[in-house]
């Protein structure tokens, strides 16, 4: 099987990667942004599976994932992400994904699901997406936490204060519980 493992930090890319091939994936390739992954689907493709950052350079939002799926030729392209929330995961299954592969997986969870995925399979994992993200983190209250969450989202905070309560999905539970 030929998957292509898209993720700008190298550390995650590698790992993955490496893991991937001693569970029997015998071709991985990696690169680091969504130009250079679909330059490599071009090339080298299409790919079995394409495991996609959702955060990495060139992304923005699920219009990267459309462009991956053209680019792979149709085949699956699954976001991986360690900050995204329930509702984008099921945006991006909206859009096309094949599946979302939270980085908080196990390793035997994520060679299940490549398995799954390159069988045709929709993947999400279940307790992911029994989330609640509207939920008040922390000691917040609920408002303080969609404001935060707004904020994060790059919204100020006049915006926030002028729009009814909503899932915010561009910031993680642990982004909010930092400030960030």
């Amino acid at each position: 099987m030929k998957v292509l493992v898209a993720d700008d930090h190298d550390l995650v890319r590698e790992t993955i990667a490496a893991y991937l091939r001693a569970e029997g994936f015998n071709t991985v390739s990696t690169v680091g942004n969504l130009q250079d992954a679909v330059i490599a689907a071009g090339k080298d493709g299409p790919f079995d599976l394409v495991l996609l950052d959702y955060n990495m350079p060139g992304m923005d939002g699920l219009r990267g994932l459309r462009q991956m799926i053209e680019a792979n030729e149709g085949r699956p392209v699954a976001i991986l992400s360690g900050t995204a929330s329930r509702a984008m995961a099921e945006q991006a299954i909206e859009a096309g994904a094949a599946g979302f592969v939270p980085k908080t997986m196990s390793p035997k969870s994520l060679v299940s699901a490549a398995h799954f995925m390159t069988a045709g399979e929709t993947f999400a994992p279940y307790n992911f997406m029994q989330r609640n993200d509207a939920a008040p983190v922390g000691d917040l209250t609920m408002r303080e936490t969609q404001v935060l969450r707004e904020l994060c989202a790059g919204k100020s905070n006049k915006q926030s204060n002028s729009q009814a309560p909503s899932p915010i999905t561009g910031c993680s539970g642990a982004a909010v519980r930092a400030g960030r």
